[in-house]
């Protein structure tokens, strides 16, 4: 997931069978459709002429997104929103390509859509900002310095606080998630397991654990006689003749002090 958004390399037309560039031809038409008024009937054809003409650009930018975790079919629809943006904002007389303004137009429409609609958490926009650079930063520090970039170089790469990087290489977790309950159909052989397959099972010693914990202070409060007699029962494993042999008292005596020891316990520990 470390690259789902990095820059693509910008698409490259397909060449004509001339040779030429088949958007070359596309200028006339707009420069014809930024002379019409918004009224004139025959705007809307030729602005439909146009955008025909532009969609296999759009196909080809959205292919170079493929394979990231999101459906082609609705990367195709965000690139031809973004390829229909690029035509009604076109300016011809700024003297600049069509290409040149609609390539980043519609990529950049592509990314917005990984930025804000793809994770599977809230994130804060400033760290999906870092974590869209974090791939390519990576790449090209890790050519320069023949290793993989430390945090804190990266950081003084793209001039952000190491503690937004840190944080931004953590965000990357909820960029996608999976679901605790196995896919229907998983249960194949060599089917990866499920998050649900991964749990452990509840440990049932945790709640001795936690008896032990709620009544050890009020054994430490107990009077030294009964608190003797329990730890020879209970943690000594003593039988009640060995206790009272050891004592120098009657088993039944023994058998009393337990009793009254236990019901004492249970009353402070109900009651706590």
């Amino acid at each position: 997931m470390a690259d789902e958004q990095a820059s693509p390399p910008a698409p490259r037309p397909r060449r004509a069978r001339s040779g030429g560039d088949p958007y070359d031809n596309i200028g006339p038409l707009l420069t014809e459709l930024a002379a019409l008024d918004a009224a004139d009937p025959h705007r809307e054809a030729v602005r439909q002429q146009v955008i025909e003409r532009c969609l296999p650009l759009a196909d080809n930018i959205a292919r170079k997104f493929s394979g990231r975790g999101e459906n082609f079919d609705d990367l195709l629809q965000i690139a031809r929103v973004g390829m229909v943006q690029a035509v009604d904002r076109f300016d011809p007389s700024f003297g600049a390509s069509f290409l040149s303004f609609a390539v980043p137009t519609i990529m950049g429409e592509v990314r917005r859509h990984f930025r804000d609609h793809t994770w599977a958490l809230r994130v804060p926009r400033r760290l999906k900002e870092i974590q869209q650079t974090i791939g390519p930063t990576t790449e090209a520090l890790a050519q320069r310095l023949g290793r993989m970039p430390k945090a804190r170089e990266i950081a003084e790469e793209i001039d952000a606080d190491l503690t937004e990087v840190t944080q931004a290489f953590i965000a990357r977790n909820a960029y996608q998630t999976s679901p605790i309950d196995p896919a229907p159909g998983s249960g194949d052989d060599g089917a990866a397991a499920s998050v649900l397959d991964t749990l452990g099972s509840d440990e049932p010693n945790y709640r001795t654990v936690e008896d032990y914990l709620a009544v050890k202070p009020l054994i430490a409060a107990l009077p030294e006689q009964q608190r003797q007699v329990l730890i020879m029962r209970f943690f000594k494993s003593m039988s009640q003749a060995q206790i009272a042999e050891q004592l120098g008292c009657s088993q039944m005596n023994v058998s009393r002090i337990l009793s009254k020891t236990l019901n004492t316990l249970r009353e402070q520990a109900l009651r706590d």
